[in-house]
């Protein structure tokens, strides 16, 4: 990237990380995905139980393959042969663990997370459990307030996220939500019953939180995820 893109890039990111910790979140700047990994040790406790929400940032950034390293008591959901009744017991484990990582769909320039889920265990571990939240996040999710976040789901996260999880929905389909605009009147969701499949079912805003640094952003200087 030309110098003077990324300084105006590094300008954002300093903002945000100023917003997010006004409001009790600790944030880091980790400028390449090379730095990442050093930076999510020095979270970890060896044989901590580490649970993870499902989350494409994770596997592109090399997070899965150090949780699976041996290092920690890591919860897998995505061991290959398991059955749907062992994905969900490692799910609801995940509540007990002493980290949770995941991603967000977007962060805003006023320190809040948005993040939209269709089975929602990502967002339930976020907002409680988990002793610690760490979310690896790419610098493409930040955007400048709320309704910038509702149309960069609508818009980018949602329609791949689908296409990734093989849904029969509107999105995967066209490759574009069925509404990806917002308006005053119906910023988060569509209308009732207007997409009948949909991995867009619960919309939650992380803001102010009551336990300082609990949850931990880290803002990756490199375009992944969704």
């Amino acid at each position: 990237m030309d110098a003077n893109k990324r300084k105006i890039r590094e300008l954002q990111v300093e903002r945000t990380i100023k917003a997010l910790t006004k409001n009790n979140m600790e944030a880091h700047y980790i400028p390449s995905m090379e730095d990442l990994l050093p930076k999510v040790r020095t979270l970890l406790k060896p044989k901590e139980k580490i649970g993870v929400g499902g989350s494409a940032s994770l596997a592109e950034t090399g997070v899965l393959d150090l949780l699976r390293s041996g290092e920690y008591t890591f919860l897998d959901r995505h061991e290959k042969g398991l059955s749907s009744e062992e994905v969900n017991q490692l799910l609801m484990e995940s509540f007990t663990a002493d980290t949770y990582l995941a991603s967000a769909n977007a962060v805003t320039e006023h320190g809040e997370l948005y993040c939209v889920d269709g089975n929602s265990n990502r967002v339930a571990a976020m907002l409680y459990g988990p002793k610690q939240v760490i979310l690896v996040v790419s610098w493409d999710k930040i955007v400048p307030d709320l309704e910038a976040a509702a149309v960069r789901v609508k818009q980018t996260a949602a329609p791949a996220n689908a296409v990734r999880l093989n849904c029969d929905t509107h999105c995967a389909t066209h490759g574009k939500c069925l509404n990806p605009t917002v308006s005053d009147t119906n910023l988060m969701a569509l209308g009732a019953g207007a997409c009948e499949h949909t991995i867009c079912s619960n919309y939650v805003i992380f803001s102010h939180q009551k336990f300082p640094q609990r949850i931990k952003v880290l803002l990756v200087g490199e375009s992944f995820g969704y």
